[in-house]
């Protein structure tokens, strides 16, 4: 859609993306062509928060409306549509900006809205892997290469990946489990070898000096020959949390923390006293 719309429109939200390493995310609405102005500012206002251009078509039967309707073509519009697989009565939400961000926005806009529309059956459980996550990513400040994630876990194509692929094609062995749009579980395989290790690193800016003052146990650690491993972390919670059809942990969780972090059951945290830091050889400074 970016490249064939962004080709011909003369709008500067579009045009100007790919040169800025921006992306163009687009998310069809069902139904949502008479939903009223404020619920489309509403997007709008929410986009601009994160940084995201938003805006909107609102394929009216009576005619195309929205802020994108007096600024693209009728082609554009077939286009725009067409993509995302919107028909008369819908709406498409747009948003132009950093792809986590673009897309984050619509995915705030996606989940209520097949709530309310019923697009979801709420008697079903939907599992699905998420796999080939980014092993880098551009820091939005500085431009400079950072972990997107897990730093040590292995990029797909090893040593050979990192040295010959541009960083961001670089794909790692990351993967999660979802359940109706809540991830479950999230796991990597992991990295043992040195040398991918100083590779990915200096990636992001490590030179060999900082990765054995920074991480000096697995430095050392993987010079004594570990075998491959891999691993994952089920978030048992959260999985009892969709089958009782709650939409907050705290409601599974047997002792949950309060708005201020306190645990009311145990008392905690409480005052500590001299005599305790003592022991510990612990002393409480004031703020300098």
């Amino acid at each position: 859609m970016s490249a064939s719309l962004g080709g011909r429109t003369e709008l500067p939200m579009f045009t100007g993306a790919p040169a800025a390493g921006h992306a163009i995310r687009a998310l069809q609405a069902p139904g949502a062509a008479g939903r009223p102005r404020k619920w489309f500012d509403a997007f709008r206002d929410g986009a601009r928060k994160a940084s995201v251009a938003g805006a909107w078509l609102q394929l009216d039967p009576a005619g195309t409306k929205g802020s994108l309707a007096s600024k693209l073509t009728s082609s554009e519009v077939e286009v725009l549509a067409g993509a995302v697989g919107a028909s008369p009565g819908d709406a498409v939400l747009v948003t132009v900006g950093p792809a986590v961000a673009a897309s984050s926005v619509l995915g705030a806009v996606r989940a209520p809205l097949g709530a309310e529309l019923g697009l979801a059956d709420p008697d079903e459980m939907k599992f699905c892997w998420i796999v080939d996550f980014p092993m880098f990513e551009r820091d939005s400040e500085t431009g400079a290469w950072a972990f997107s994630h897990n730093p040590f876990s292995m990029p797909q194509g090893g040593l050979e990946a990192l040295k010959s692929l541009d960083p961001g094609d670089v794909l790692a062995y990351q993967y999660d489990v979802v359940c109706n749009g809540v991830e479950l579980s999230s796991g990597a395989v992991r990295n043992h070898l040195p040398e991918v290790m100083e590779a990915a690193f200096a990636i992001a800016g490590y030179g060999p000096e900082r990765i054995r003052e920074a991480f000096p146990a697995l430095w050392n650690a993987f010079h004594y020959g570990p075998p491959p491993h891999a691993g994952i972390a089920p978030g048992f919670d959260r999985l009892l949390m969709l089958l009782e059809d709650q939409a907050n942990l705290r409601e599974v969780i047997a002792f949950p923390l309060n708005q201020t972090a306190r645990d009311l059951l145990m008392g905690a945290p409480s005052h500590v006293t001299d005599a305790q830091l003592a022991e510990l050889h612990l002393r409480v400074l004031p703020p300098s």
